[in-house]
């Protein structure tokens, strides 16, 4: 897929904001420009829940993008496979709540989970991670939301639970994008059950202190730091334990281009670019790309060296 050329939303880098005015929250809604009364009343309403104690485990060596970067620049197929500045204009017709998330499969304690499930019975927290897209644009994101491991403990697998999949909302009423090409919908994606288990898999709640976006995954989408983006998969709705590998949607689209890993990797191409260089958002300013996007010391140990 061909990089489009950033337009619309862009700012300069000097405009976007560092991690040091992010940490506090009145300088960060004071440098967004949220000064009038409905944006702080927002701000207050979701602070107490998605405006989680920050992480100091995670750091980045990188501003914090602009949130209107983050929010404006979005692959969600399901919405809009071409355009990725036009998906945040058409989520509005996407139904986040009520939300029920089904835990199933070869678990001991299988769940059904709402939002008000996940707020309230799991660890939330703020994490700040580096996100790197398959097409090679990059952002740094803070997160809302929970360790992947701690859903697991409560559901208890069982010991063929060998990978875990996840299922993503198919509402071709709500989704535009669904009635566009020949994709397996809905979209699916997995880990094996050491990755899901790595401190660094987090389910996502909200994203820079409020709820999160419908165009960037609400209610609840995965973030898995060390792999290409499309291994995050976006309004979760079901996640089952299974026994063997599971297939994937980019996998069984086009398995020489998109693995079953995909692991960031900059010494290893896509088969139609470099992933030498990322483009870091908003300025799409060119950067090294890292292994395993910077978290070598996190993951590395999973794969000894097979696959990245």
């Amino acid at each position: 897929m061909l990089i489009r050329s950033p337009k619309g939303w862009e700012i300069a880098e000097r405009h976007a904001t560092p991690e040091e005015t992010f940490l506090n929250r009145r300088s960060l809604l004071k440098a967004a420009g949220f000064l009038g009364m409905q944006g702080l009343l927002s701000a207050a309403v979701n602070s107490d829940v998605y405006a989680a104690k920050r992480n100091p485990d995670y750091t980045l060596d990188r501003p914090v993008t602009d949130e209107q970067a983050a929010t404006g620049y979005n692959n969600f197929y399901e919405f809009d496979a071409e355009d990725k500045q036009a998906v945040r204009n058409k989520v509005g017709n996407f139904v986040t709540s009520p939300w029920k998330v089904q835990v199933t499969g070869l678990i001991n304690k299988p769940l059904t989970l709402d939002l008000d499930d996940l707020i309230h019975k799991m660890p939330l927290e703020e994490r700040l991670y580096r996100h790197r897209c398959v097409e090679a644009w990059s952002m740094a994101v803070p997160w809302t939301g929970f360790p992947l491991s701690a859903l697991i403990k409560q559901v208890d697998p069982k010991p063929e639970a060998k990978f875990i999949r996840f299922i993503t909302a198919s509402r071709p009423k709500e989704m535009p994008g669904m009635s566009v090409g020949n994709y397996p919908w809905p979209y699916h994606e997995g880990l094996r059950m050491d990755e899901a288990l790595n401190p660094l898999a987090f389910m996502v709640i909200g994203m820079y202190g409020k709820i999160l976006p419908k165009q960037n995954g609400a209610p609840l989408r995965l973030a898995c730091p060390w792999k290409y983006g499309y291994k995050s998969p976006k309004s979760i709705e079901r996640i089952e334990f299974v026994s063997k590998q599971p297939a994937t949607f980019w996998n069984a689209l086009n398995s020489n281009e998109y693995g079953f890993y995909s692991n960031v990797n900059p010494n290893k191409p896509h088969p139609r670019w470099s992933q030498a260089t990322e483009k870091f958002l908003p300025t799409m300013q060119r950067r090294p790309t890292l292994l395993f996007n910077g978290y070598e010391k996190w993951v590395a140990g999973l794969y000894n060296g097979k696959e990245t």
